[in-house]
This record gives C-alpha cells, structure tokens and sequence, in this order.
C-alpha cells in the first residue's frame, strides 16, 4: 500500500460485528491491515497515526483485544506518534442494544470497587467517538497518548 504524504492518518479497519468466535478473522483482516497501514504512513512521513482500538483488559472478547494490544504494539515498535482512542462499545445506529446497560453501569459508577472498571469499559455514543476523533486529529500529541472512555465521553484528554 502506498499513500501520499500527509499529517495525519486515521485507520479504522476491522472486523464488522466483532465477536468471540472470529478470532482468525482478527488475525487475517484487522492486524494484517494494521500493519499494511503502518508500514505506509512510516514510509510517507506520516506525522499522526490514529487508531481505533478497544478497552482492555476486559472479561471477554480475548480475541479481540489479542489482536488490537498486538496492533498498538506494532504501532510503538514503527516509531509512529499515535493517538490510541480505546473505546468499549459504541452505541449508534443498529448499536443500540446495550443501552439497556446504562442502569447498571450507572450503579457499578457509584461502587468505589467497581468504578474504575466501570468507567473504563463504559458505553460511548457514536456522536462522542466522532468529537474525540475530531478533536485527536485537530490536536495531534507530541509522544503517542491513550484516550480512554472518560476522555472519549469528554471529547479530549
């Protein structure tokens, strides 16, 4: 793959409907593309690589998370300044089930054991993924930064 020099670069590729028993999936589509994606924007200069990852650790998806930690790791080991937006499950159009959810993680929020993980594997909504992915881009980092469901839900780190 070979692109034009840019700023920016924002991989998004994936599995559609990630789920437990796509595993060689994740192997052949998401980390094979990542790493085509790296190795392009490394060869054009590119000055921001952001990525769509997930939350983890986490109780379930292993796979998944698997393939993503490799995909950061790939990411690190190119030398690439990243932004790593690691949300849990995004709510939008044909998403919305889980928002069924929101009682419980409200309750867990307000459980000092259960809090951190609750925030960190809490739900985002399509319209809060597009304002920190907007705001990533508009505000690239000097060293690769992390932004996580609380800094997602705000829209910036």
């Amino acid at each position: 793959m070979t692109i034009a020099p840019c700023s920016t670069f924002v991989h998004m590729v994936g599995t559609p409907h990630p789920a437990p028993w796509k595993g060689s999936e994740f192997r052949s589509v998401d980390l094979v593309a990542l790493k085509a994606s790296v190795e392009a924007a490394r060869t054009a200069g590119v000055e921001h690589f952001v990525y769509v990852s997930v939350a983890h650790p986490a109780p379930v998806m292993k796979a998944y998370i698997e393939v993503r930690m490799e995909c950061e790791a790939e990411i690190a080991r190119a030398g690439l300044i990243a932004t790593i937006v690691r949300p849990w499950y995004v709510l939008g159009p044909g998403h919305r089930w889980p928002v069924v959810l929101k009682p419980v993680y409200a309750l867990m929020e307000s459980v000092p054991s259960l809090r951190a993980g609750a925030l960190r594997l809490g739900l985002v909504t399509l319209d809060q993924m597009t304002g920190a992915m907007i705001w990533a881009i508009e505000n690239p980092p000097q060293t690769t930064r992390i932004l996580e469901v609380p800094q997602i839900r705000r829209g910036q780190d």
